[in-house]
């Protein structure tokens, strides 16, 4: 049963709300030693390694690491319709919304002939990682492969580890996903030693290094992915999932229910938090979980999630303090469903992704909303945001002043590079003025 935290007469200040936020243990510190030995393992003995670790690892010794083209088409082919069907319109929603993440260069004049451009360039070639573990997930290719391809990225990798149940290649669902995509360079590779291939590429696979590397995936490619930062640009560590709900009187306890149990079904370390005034929705919610925990498909796992330290009924005095609890957690996914939803998310600060009403569940930011469902956990969100085509943008600034308008301020650049004791810094301006006659 869900354990239950009683903040109404807890001050809300967040020193104090941080000592009370559920989470679940998870240390990728604790998983560095590991994924280091791995990552190095790939970085010297290249595709022997990553074959070696599949079979210790995922159980199965691929036939090849890398999927043939021919393999990803099968796949698209041999697709379900209802599920081809549901891609594609997933694909074209993702597509339109994340095209608004991408900025528009712009000219700021300063002074007649001085101008700062700023701009927006994509990096060249992407690593995304698409876990393979207790579930399936075509949802997460199209989820990272469309912000890349929005910003403008020519090269894409994908990396997911290699299946038992299909000879050691990646889940056909996977391959095909990646094909409606465009896609045809996919690895049957998972965990850290992936994440290491893709920082610092294999050349007998002819896969490159990439610039970039996207995707969820559990402790050890959390690990991984700190471990490579610097040599190639991360996303985020995402950890396991999580839903927090503000609540109110006027809410569905079924429904309400319902959403905490669609998140709990990803992992025994997901993470539902229900935040309420009103003690009666949480026991009515309280009471609907437990009913839906027996009939639904994975009731073990689920079972362990809302019983565990990092799921909890949270009870407030009003919304005001329910929005400060979720600001100091930060929560992955965030719903709102109160009589004001929109009172509610003006004082909201933090969140991955904030879904407003009844009818806007997380469930449906996960395939079809059009958001992206690659998203911070672990209280990421109160400084990093989601995956967009942001991701793979560096902005950059483009100086271009004509002579006269350097000329004007060059009495000022010398006086800061004297005040600085950078003299050459000012010669370097006075030298374009100087009759050399």
């Amino acid at each position: 049963m869900m354990h239950t935290i009683d903040l109404r007469d807890l001050p809300s200040s967040q020193a104090d709300l941080a000592r009370v936020i559920p989470r679940a243990i998870t240390d990728v510190n604790a998983a560095s030693a590991v994924a280091a030995q791995l990552i190095s393992d790939v970085r010297e003995r290249g595709e022997e390694a990553l074959v070696e670790q599949a079979e210790r690892l995922d159980g199965v010794r691929p036939e090849r690491i890398r999927i043939h083209a021919d393999e990803v088409s099968l796949a698209v082919r041999s697709l379900d319709p209802l599920v081809r069907d549901a891609l594609e319109v997933a694909i074209a929603r993702v597509r339109q919304a994340t095209q608004a993440q991408v900025p528009a260069s712009t000219v700021t004049e300063l002074a007649p002939g001085a101008h700062v451009i700023q701009r927006w360039q994509p990096v060249n070639r992407v690593g995304l990682y698409v876990p393979g573990g207790k579930a399936v997930y075509p949802s997460s290719v199209v989820m990272n492969v469309i912000p890349a391809q929005v910003a403008g990225v020519s090269s894409v990798a994908i990396a997911s580890p290699p299946q038992r149940e299909f000879g050691g290649s990646v889940h056909p669902t996977i391959l095909a996903a990646a094909g409606i995509l465009g896609i045809d360079e996919v690895y049957a590779m998972g965990g850290a030693g992936a994440i290491g291939a893709l920082a610092y590429g294999v050349p007998s696979l002819g896969l490159d290094p990439v610039e970039i590397i996207t995707g969820p995936g559990n402790v050890y490619v959390a690990a991984a992915k700190r471990l490579v930062r610097g040599v190639v640009g991360i996303d985020s560590e995402a950890g396991p999932t999580e839903i927090l709900v503000i609540a109110d009187a006027t809410a569905d306890a079924y429904l309400v229910a319902t959403d905490l149990i669609s998140q709990a079904e990803h992992d025994e370390l997901a993470a539902v938090v229900l935040v309420t005034d009103s003690p009666e929705l949480a026991d009515a919610v309280s009471r609907e979980v437990e009913r839906l925990v027996a009939s639904t498909n994975h009731s073990a796992r689920v079972r362990i999630a809302v019983d565990g330290v990092q799921s909890a009924l949270v009870l407030v005095s009003d919304m005001v303090a329910a929005a400060a609890f979720s600001n100091a957690y930060g929560p992955e996914h965030l719903e709102i469903q109160t009589a004001e939803p929109g009172a509610v998310l003006d004082m909201i600060e933090s969140a991955g992704a904030i879904f407003l009403g009844a009818h806007s569940p997380v469930s449906l930011g996960d395939y079809l909303a059009g958001s992206n469902h690659v998203l911070p956990t672990g209280g990421q969100s109160r400084f990093a945001s989601g995956l967009g085509a942001y991701t793979f943008l560096r902005p950059q600034q483009v100086i271009n002043y004509d002579r006269s308008a350097l000329q004007r301020v060059s009495s000022q650049i010398v006086a800061l590079s004297e005040a600085e004791d950078l003299p050459a810094h000012g010669a370097a301006v006075s030298a374009r003025f100087e009759n050399r006659a």
